[in-house]
Parts: C-alpha cells; sequence; structure tokens
C-alpha cells in the first residue's frame, strides 16, 4: 500500500472516530444542550393539468386547456436557543400555456423572515411569512398554488400549551406587474394595512374554541388617495371524543367595501366527521351570504373572502374564489360530503362531493329569476407516497352544471360536462440537517 493510500485511510479513520465522538457526545446531552440547528430541505414540485369547459383563472376562457407548471423551492431554517431566521427561495416555470410561449419567472422568496425569542413561549417574528390559522379557510399559505401565498410584516406569537395567540401586523408595497404578479406570494394583496388576531383555547376534554379578528384598510377603487375598511370577527367552537368530531365555524363582516357600500355579511361552516376504521366520513356545508337583486345599491351583505382558500370546501376545480364577484353578489350555500379511504400505510383515495347554489336567485337574460341550483361537482383524488421524499397526487373532477351556472360564466353550454384533472409529483428531500451542541 503506497504512501498516499495510507494517508487517506488514516484521514477517513480519523473522520469516522470524530464523528463518532460527536454522535456520543450529542446522545449524551440534555435536550436543552442543543445550541444551533441548520436544515436545508429541497423541494421540486411539477404538476400537469388539463381542463375543458370551465373557466378556472381570473382571464381564462371555457376552453380546452393543457398546461404544465413546476415550482423548485428550497427551504432554509437556522435555530438557536434566542432566535430562529427562515428563508424559503423558490421559482416556478410555466409550460405549454395556450397562446402564450413557456415563461419563467425570477426567483422570489416565499418566505423571509428572522424570528427572535423574546421569553418562554413568547416569539416575535419579522419580515415576509406564511399565515394559516385554524382551517385555512380566513388564512391560508395556499399550499396548493405553485407560488403560495405570504405576507410582509410582523407577527408576535405565544403559546403556553392550552393556550395560542397571535397578532400580526402586515403591509404591502409595489410589486411586478407581469409574470411576479401572477407567480408572486405576495403580489396579490391590495391592502394598505391588515391587521389580525388569533387566538386558540384547548379545553382539558373535548372541547377547543376559536377566535379571528381582524380587520384590512384598502383604497377605494373610485379615489385611491381615500381608503375603506373592512373589519372581521368570529370564530370556532369544536367538540372531539372518539372517532367523532362536530365543529361550527361563524363570521360577522361589517365596515365599507372599495365600492364604498357599507357592508353586513356573514359566514357560516358546520360540520360533523366520523372514523371509521380505515375510512373517515366529513359532512357539513359553506355558507357565505349575499344579497337579492332587488336590495339597495349602498349596501352590500356579500361575505368576502380575500386570504384563504375556496377549494377545501367548495370543490378542487376551484370555480369560486373571488367574492361577491363570482357569484353575481347573490352568495353561496355548498352542502358537501367527503369520504377518505386508506389502502395501507402509503395509498389513500378520496370522493368529494359538492351541491352548488346561490343563496339568492340569478336574473335570467328575460329579467326572470333564474333557479338558485348551480351544478353538482365531484372530485376523485389519489395520495400515493412510495417513499418519505416522494408524494405522488392524481385527481379528476367533472361538473354537472344548471342553466343558472351557465349564467356566471363559468362553464361552456351546450351540453358540455366540464371537467379538470391533474398529476403531481413532489420529491421534498433534506440535502443537510446540522446540530451542533455545547460541550460541557
Amino acid at each position: 500500500m503506497d504512501a498516499q493510500r495510507v494517508f487517506q485511510l488514516t484521514k477517513l479513520i480519523t473522520m469516522a472516530a470524530i464523528w463518532a465522538m460527536d454522535i456520543g457526545q450529542a446522545l449524551a446531552q440534555m435536550p436543552d444542550s442543543l445550541r444551533s440547528e441548520l436544515k436545508v430541505n429541497l423541494e421540486m414540485r411539477p404538476r400537469a393539468e388539463f381542463k375543458d369547459g370551465c373557466r378556472l383563472w381570473k382571464d381564462d376562457d371555457t376552453g380546452a386547456d393543457f398546461y404544465m407548471t413546476q415550482r423548485t423551492r428550497m427551504n432554509i431554517m437556522y435555530s438557536r436557543r434566542s432566535w430562529n431566521a427562515v428563508a424559503a427561495l423558490q421559482e416556478i416555470h410555466v409550460w405549454t400555456k395556450s397562446g402564450s410561449r413557456p415563461d419563467i419567472g425570477s426567483m422570489n422568496a416565499f418566505e423571509l423572515y428572522v424570528e427572535p425569542v423574546l421569553a418562554k413561549g413568547l416569539r416575535l417574528r419579522i419580515g415576509r411569512q406564511a399565515l394559516s390559522l385554524d382551517n385555512g379557510r380566513m388564512f391560508s399559505a395556499a399550499p396548493w398554488s405553485q407560488q403560495g401565498r405570504s405576507h410582509e410584516g410582523v407577527r408576535l406569537l405565544y403559546d403556553s400549551g392550552r393556550l395560542s395567540t397571535d397578532l400580526s401586523v402586515f403591509t404591502t408595497r409595489p410589486y411586478g406587474t407581469r409574470f411576479d404578479a401572477a407567480y408572486s406570494p405576495v403580489a396579490g394583496h391590495s391592502y394598505k394595512l391588515l391587521a389580525v388576531h388569533y387566538l386558540i383555547y384547548r379545553f382539558p376534554k373535548h372541547f377547543t374554541v376559536t377566535f379571528i379578528n381582524y380587520t384590512d384598510i384598502h383604497p377605494r377603487d373610485s379615489s385611491p388617495d381615500t381608503d375603506t375598511q373592512t373589519m372581521t370577527t368570529g370564530g370556532r367552537v369544536e367538540y372531539a371524543h372518539a372517532n367523532m368530531y362536530a365543529t361550527l365555524s361563524a363570521f360577522y363582516q361589517f365596515g365599507s367595501t372599495t365600492s364604498r357600500q357599507r357592508l353586513s355579511a356573514y359566514y357560516l361552516q358546520p360540520e360533523v366527521r366520523g372514523t371509521f376504521g380505515t375510512t373517515t366520513v366529513r359532512l357539513g356545508a359553506e355558507v357565505l351570504s349575499g344579497a337579492s337583486a332587488t336590495l339597495d345599491g349602498d349596501v352590500s351583505q356579500s361575505f368576502i373572502v380575500n386570504y384563504g382558500v375556496a377549494w377545501k370546501f367548495m370543490g378542487n376545480m376551484n370555480l369560486f374564489t373571488r367574492f361577491p364577484k363570482d357569484v353575481a353578489g347573490r352568495g353561496l350555500v355548498s352542502p358537501y360530503l367527503f369520504v377518505i379511504q386508506k389502502v395501507g400505510r402509503r395509498l389513500s383515495l378520496r370522493a368529494d362531493s359538492n351541491l352548488l347554489f346561490t343563496q339568492y336567485p340569478l336574473m335570467a337574460p328575460d329579467k326572470t329569476e333564474a333557479e338558485r341550483y348551480l351544478g353538482f361537482e365531484n372530485d376523485l383524488s389519489l395520495n400515493y407516497r412510495p417513499k418519505e421524499v416522494f408524494d405522488i397526487n392524481l385527481g379528476f373532477s367533472y361538473l354537472i352544471a344548471s342553466d343558472s351556472m351557465k349564467l356566471l360564466g363559468k362553464v361552456k353550454g351546450g351540453g358540455t360536462v366540464p371537467i379538470w384533472t391533474y398529476l403531481m409529483v413532489s420529491f421534498s428531500p433534506v440535502i443537510l440537517h446540522v446540530r451542533n451542541y455545547r460541550t460541557r
């Protein structure tokens, strides 16, 4: 064996010994002896989608369209006893969308914040950050969209076990107007100021209560130099025992809209859920208030959801995302039945059924009232995790639309059954994880 090989072997043995001693020292330490930790996670998420007969986006048409998107995101998390920092950098590709060339977005940050620890259970988070509260209906990080949703500002968080609460204050600034406006996690916000208070208390047995109160200030449509303010208050009561769960969420919204209307609106979501072996059944409904065509034009009774997600409760086709515009101000009632079936540890099947109604009738072209029933959506999906770092999702949705749905311009006429299908693969390995322990 020559000298170079002896040197290399000695180097490997030395490194292995040092590594073994580090592991032994780490195991010998108490949990609070961790001084710092660095974790880097890479996520690659391509998704192919096909839709026909429905309008899914703001400037979309109802024709057939096949397109692909891919998100590449790197999550860097560094933590110490007195502070934490997170940087989630991402880039999004858009391929083969009809009528346009492939487009590549510049890299942006989904999250970029520092978090000092002020006291036990009390933290201050400063910077760009995701905000997911409750079940995601009022505030969500929008995990389905490739860009996600985040906000820029300050968040004060406190957690004592039974009680968790936080106060957030966010603002916006001028963003890009082309690609970044569509694929940035923050550019879709139009508020000048958003303040949110969240509180959840867990009782010793069965019950949990949640409160969410927020206010947002927007410039008026006709006069950007003057502002309008909307306030939303409400929460949720939950009961869980054994394999049964029941909840009721209710919110009231008041203030004024950007079109200078006085606002008085409400939201309701009751649900019961049961788990029977490997099968989970959820039965519930969503009600977003609206108004009849005869209501005084100075008053809006349409509940506005700007920062949450609709697909979790109103169908995966995401036909109703902008309120009150998507329902012409008439409100929406959506009873749902979700059935989730686990098949082994790695495979699950799901079938979601939604009935869709307007709360008040739409007006037909002949000035008569149309029926409130809009249609029936059925979403079938499969989730398979062959390995811990791989996640495969396949979905197919169709809509049986009524003539009233066609009045909203969301679907194609002529007896066509609107469909939407997708295949998404996620690859999320941890590429670096380093812990640094204090020596005794």
